[in-house]
């Protein structure tokens, strides 16, 4: 993979390399003028937006953006309104419920919810599920409502026998989503009710079913780090220097963002972030270098905030410099 020039300014000295940070937007414009269109309540501009990217091109990065944004849960009940009969603000309404649902669940284990927060976090996903379903009929050919199933689900347990209906009926319309398959991989994790095996397996069918240059290379590296997380210190890292995984990385690698027919869009740097951690974590420098030199500088919150507190770009710095960047 030909790599891109690493040069970087910081306080008006050179420093060799560009200074770390979280790239929210993943360097795409329309990702981040449709999120200022939707803190505006600018209906017309996020609905333009989003008719303009074709389901087939990662429409769903673009919906996230809107579905995180505070406030579309008031400004587009009266959308809805106005236009009874439209898919698309249905689908937004959808995938805003399903963001506010875990707002009120927080991040927090499960023994740190309380029970009016699990019943305010089912509540909005039961009213996302009610949108998606609609949008799913009206729309029968769109990827997008059935992905957001897959989120609903997780957080609904539904169980592993409707969560894979669900994957499948997503990649019947796109055999290659990225996102469901990142869905339906924490769906077969054993913290879900699957397992490592499940999880590995699956990981490796899925990437290496794809053509050369798939992002989906990723699932592999995302498999490890889930088991390295379900390790206790000590154990984790024993796991990670494993030379199976090192050469399970470096496989994936070559048939992902090493590929000549890679190409650098939709989550390519996430992609690229997640090996750079989990090269870095199996102790394989080199390899760890190559992606850091990839991203410029560039973080993505997923995988980083595993590691120093939640803080990615605090992470990538340290492993970065362990890697000699």
């Amino acid at each position: 993979m030909a790599l891109l020039r690493d040069w970087g300014l910081t306080l008006g000295r050179w420093t060799g390399r560009p200074v770390a940070h979280v790239q929210k937007d993943s360097g795409e414009p329309e990702v981040r003028r449709v999120r200022e269109a939707a803190e505006a309540a600018d209906w017309a501009t996020v609905r333009d937006v989003l008719e303009a990217r074709p389901e087939s091109e990662d429409r769903v990065g673009l919906l996230w953006a809107v579905g995180e944004t505070a406030g579309v849960e008031r400004w587009i009940a009266e959308v809805l309104e106005a236009e009874p009969d439209a898919a698309l603000p249905r689908l937004v309404a959808g995938i805003r419920h399903i963001s506010w649902g875990w707002e009120a669940r927080t991040g927090a284990r499960a023994q740190h919810v309380s029970r009016e927060q699990f019943e305010l976090f089912h509540a909005r996903l039961r009213t996302a599920e009610r949108w998606l379903y609609e949008v799913a009929e009206r729309e029968p050919g769109w990827t997008s409502p059935w992905y957001g199933l897959q989120v609903t689900g997780r957080g609904l347990q539904v169980g592993l026998p409707t969560a894979r209906r669900r994957f499948e009926a997503t990649v019947r319309r796109d055999p290659h989503h990225l996102g469901a398959h990142q869905q339906q991989l924490q769906q077969v994790c054993d913290k879900w009710g699957g397992s490592h095996e499940e999880m590995h397996a699956f990981a490796r069918k899925s990437a290496f079913d794809a053509p050369g240059g798939t992002l989906l290379g990723q699932l592999v590296a995302t498999a490890h780090l889930e088991e390295w997380l379900s390790l206790d210190s000590g154990p984790d890292a024993a796991y990670m220097g494993r030379p199976a995984v090192a050469a399970s990385l470096r496989e994936a690698a070559d048939h992902s963002y090493r590929h000549p027919d890679f190409v650098r869009r939709g989550a390519w740097l996430q992609v690229l972030n997640t090996f750079a951690m989990a090269f870095s974590l199996a102790g394989d420098r080199a390899a760890a270098r190559e992606c850091f030199q990839a991203t410029e500088g560039r973080v993505t919150e997923f995988p980083w905030y595993y590691l120093d507190g939640g803080d990615p770009a605090a992470a990538y710095r340290k492993l970065r410099s362990s890697a000699g960047r």
